[in-house]
C-alpha cells in the first residue's frame, strides 16, 4: 500500500482524464496522493485494469476502494484546493447528483471517439 493517504489510478490516454491529473498534481503540494498511470508497464493495480480504465477509482488509506464521484471526493478532499468540495461531496444526496453528472461524462467519454472518427 502506498505511504500516501490517497491512491488514484488515471488514463494517460485519455486526454481529458490526463489534464486533469496534472492540474491535481500541480495543487497537490503536500503530497498527499499517489498517481498511478494505467498505461505504465510497473502500474500496480488492485483490480483488473480494465475495470480500472472504464472508471475513475481511488483508495483510502485504510485500503477501501472507491470508484466514481466518491473517488473523485476522496481525492478533492486530500487536495486543499479542493477540499471544501470534498467536504460538500460527503452529503449523501450531494454525492448522488455527482454521481449522476459523472455517469453521464462516462457515456459522453465513450461517444467521443466515435463522433472523431466520424467527423
Amino acid at each position: 500500500m502506498s505511504a500516501r493517504p490517497v491512491t488514484v489510478w488515471f488514463d494517460s490516454a485519455c486526454p481529458i482524464c490526463a489534464r486533469e491529473i496534472r492540474v491535481m498534481r500541480a495543487l497537490d503540494w503536500r503530497g498527499n496522493i499517489a498517481f498511478i498511470d494505467l498505461h505504465a508497464p510497473d502500474a500496480a493495480c488492485p483490480i483488473d485494469p480494465a475495470l480500472l480504465l472504464a472508471r475513475f477509482h481511488a483508495r483510502d488509506a485504510g485500503g477501501q476502494l472507491h470508484s466514481g464521484a466518491a473517488a473523485f471526493a476522496l481525492m478533492w478532499r486530500h487536495v486543499p484546493l479542493f477540499w471544501p468540495l470534498g467536504q460538500f461531496a460527503r452529503i449523501p444526496f450531494m454525492l448522488a447528483l455527482l454521481e449522476r453528472a459523472y455517469l453521464r461524462f462516462l457515456v459522453w467519454r465513450q461517444a467521443k471517439p466515435a463522433r472523431k472518427a466520424a467527423a
